[in-house]
């Protein structure tokens, strides 16, 4: 379940994580897909996903505002889904060399996807079934945010 012929590594098959985080690489939405499926493909999902964020005062913001995202989203179909959401989609052009500017900020969702490969439950998919495999990716975004509270 939920795994697909991988085409960086000889075809077999394999997982991806989708993470959308907070600006201090703590995880809000997860997402498991097969290895073979495009990464623009689960964007509206992990968007969808995300949970209230609670405020001061006012009705509770449900989504990030400017969310980065790397080449794999540049898609119209991608912007125009963060535009109908009221999103400013901040996603590097494919064809144009990586800037500094969106460096500055993605440099956090790779350093969250290395916490994430810390846990040796995870960092090779030994499950079969995507629930079971998906609920270990929960556990450890909750101990990823339990040390970041700590």
């Amino acid at each position: 379940e939920e795994t697909g012929p991988n085409p960086t590594d000889r075809g077999k098959p394999g997982s991806k994580r989708h993470i959308l985080v907070d600006a201090n690489g703590i995880p809000l939405a997860l997402r498991i897909s097969p290895a073979n499926r495009h990464d623009s493909k689960l964007l509206e999902a992990l968007v969808d996903a995300v949970p209230a964020i609670r405020q001061c005062a006012g009705r509770p913001r449900r989504r990030p505002a400017k969310p980065h995202a790397d080449k794999g989203y540049d898609f119209a179909h991608c912007r125009r889904a963060l535009r109908q959401r009221a999103i400013i989609p901040r996603i590097a052009r494919r064809g144009v060399e990586s800037s500094e500017r969106l460096g500055r900020y993605r440099w956090v969702v790779e350093r969250t996807l290395a916490w994430f490969a810390r846990f040796r439950r995870i960092a090779v998919r030994y499950e079969r079934r995507a629930d079971i495999f998906t609920a270990f990716h929960h556990i450890a975004a909750s101990l990823i945010c339990w040390r970041f509270v700590q």
